[in-house]
């Protein structure tokens, strides 16, 4: 028998994230959670409007979904380009793309941690809300919020001189790149690497004493066990530009090991809810919602066995020890594992501008012929980010299908809320601070919701036109 609801109450609008959702938590009789939802209440659509146009053109449309993650679509883009085209791409211009997206990586790890999830973090979950903010936190610790911009910037610049502008950049296209690094332009971002590696390591020396001092809600907060999925290379390491999907348990057993992206259909399947315009990605074999996974930095650290640089990789051996059978499920730990991931982010930048072939013009492969369709997979900061496109003769897209990092951590975000949710409020006990603590949770996952809405069905309709009192005079439903 269902839990009557005596109460509702609603988070509108959830902060520190990009995008708009909302929380509704519903209280039985006796003030208890009886259920909790994360609703993305925005619409996008982007799979419908790319439909009638040519494939060539999708590197420079799909960034313009999110200002936050725009090189994550415009690579994914260009990879699925790359497979229509049917090309193997030249050595260095897969060098450049990979080097973008370690700017990417770094600038969107460093922005999230030191100005949206920190404040949290070093002011404190019961803070006055106008203090618990990036401005707050610039006059709390200075300097901890100018090494995140310092990072964010970085990471930027790298992508400039890639793609020509830092956000909605087009240096990638169908077949390769079409800008070449200058040997200045290398030699400044070497220059960097030094600050930039000290400045992480501090970063994670931060969030490890704050996982001391406030050790049992870390450990409790949103802790569940779900599935995870990444890419990873040939031997298993965190790999976030181009690899095999692994999948694992929550004990860590193989469910899909060194799995080909391209046939992700084969795995995945969408689960559509009505109080939300975000769908719920599962595995196909365990059904939804026993079939619930996570991406994103948690769960790349959990399917990879190493890091193939040294700093990062000393650091993934202190992460695994923090779970069993080196599975960590605590939401809370997603930005430590952020933070592993930023260091990684630096020490490849250094190994891609150190590469003797990072400098050449050698950087695009043509083609005549069309293949049908192409797909493109790869780590967005979030998590793993599938683009698929089928394309006509001519080259003009039939359909469009994008499951994106935050719709893959849908199911585990509403997890995450009503775990929170039902922990802390008791006996119609509410306070800001534990409101707080529910948004925290979703903060964890870093959702980027203007990515992630696309339609299935019809988009709900309401027009109400209402009298200057109040009353609704006539009300129009689709």
């Amino acid at each position: 028998m269902a839990t009557k609801v005596s109460k509702t109450i609603e988070i509108n609008p959830v902060s520190r994230l990009e995008g708009h959702g909302k929380v509704t938590i519903q209280l039985d009789d006796s003030g208890n959670v009886a259920d909790a939802k994360f609703h993305v209440t925005q619409f996008r659509g982007f799979e419908k409007f790319c439909e009638g146009r040519v494939f060539w053109e999708m590197p420079a449309i799909t960034p313009r979904i999110c200002g936050i993650c725009p090189v994550s679509h415009h690579l994914g883009a260009a990879k699925a380009c790359d497979e229509i085209l049917g090309v193997e791409l030249t050595r260095p211009a897969k060098l450049l793309r990979e080097l973008m997206h370690m700017g990417q990586v770094l600038q969107s790890h460093a922005l999230h941690f030191f100005h949206l999830a920190s404040p949290d973090l070093l002011l404190g979950m019961d803070a006055e809300p106008a203090r618990r903010n990036i401005i707050g936190l610039i006059a709390e610790n200075p300097d901890i919020a100018v090494k995140g911009i310092k990072l964010r910037s970085f990471g930027q610049t790298v992508i400039q001189k890639l793609g020509g502008k830092k956000i909605h950049p087009n240096g990638a296209v169908p077949g390769g790149m079409n800008t070449a690094l200058s040997t200045a332009d290398r030699d400044h971002l070497l220059k960097q690497i030094g600050w930039a590696i000290a400045d992480a390591q501090t970063a994670i020396s931060v969030i490890k004493h704050y996982y001391e001092q406030d050790n049992e809600f870390v450990c409790t907060c949103a802790s569940f066990p779900t599935g995870y999925l990444g890419l990873v290379d040939e031997n298993n390491n965190l790999e976030l530009y181009d690899g095999k999907l692994r999948l694992i348990d929550q004990k860590g057993k193989n469910l899909e090991d060194q799995f080909n992206p391209s046939n992700y259909l084969d795995i995945i399947s969408e689960y559509v809810e009505d109080w939300s315009y975000l769908k719920f990605p599962f595995y196909k074999k365990m059904g939804y919602p026993k079939g619930t996974y996570r991406v994103g930095p948690l769960a790349r650290l959990n399917v990879s066995q190493g890091i193939s640089t040294p700093l990062a990789n000393a650091e993934l051996k202190n992460f695994k020890k923090l779970g069993n059978n080196g599975i960590v499920e605590g939401s809370l730990y997603y930005h430590y594992a952020r933070l592993i991931e930023l260091l990684y982010s630096i020490e490849k930048i250094q190994q891609l501008l150190e590469d003797k072939d990072i400098c050449s013009t050698d950087l695009i492969v043509t083609s005549n012929k069309y293949n049908e369709q192409g797909i493109g997979v790869l780590e967005a900061p979030r998590g793993t980010l599938f683009h698929h496109y089928w394309v006509d003769d001519t080259g003009k897209i039939k359909k469009v299908n994008l499951i994106v990092a935050t719709g893959n951590n849908n199911a585990a975000i509403n997890k995450a809320v009503y775990e929170v949710a039902k922990t802390h409020i008791k006996n119609n006990k509410i306070t800001e601070g534990i409101l707080n603590r529910v948004e925290v949770a979703i903060r964890c996952y870093d959702p980027c919701l203007s990515c992630s809405t696309h339609a299935l069905g019809q988009m709900p309709f309401n027009i109400q036109v209402v009298s200057p009192d109040g009353e609704i005079i006539k009300e129009i439903i689709r």
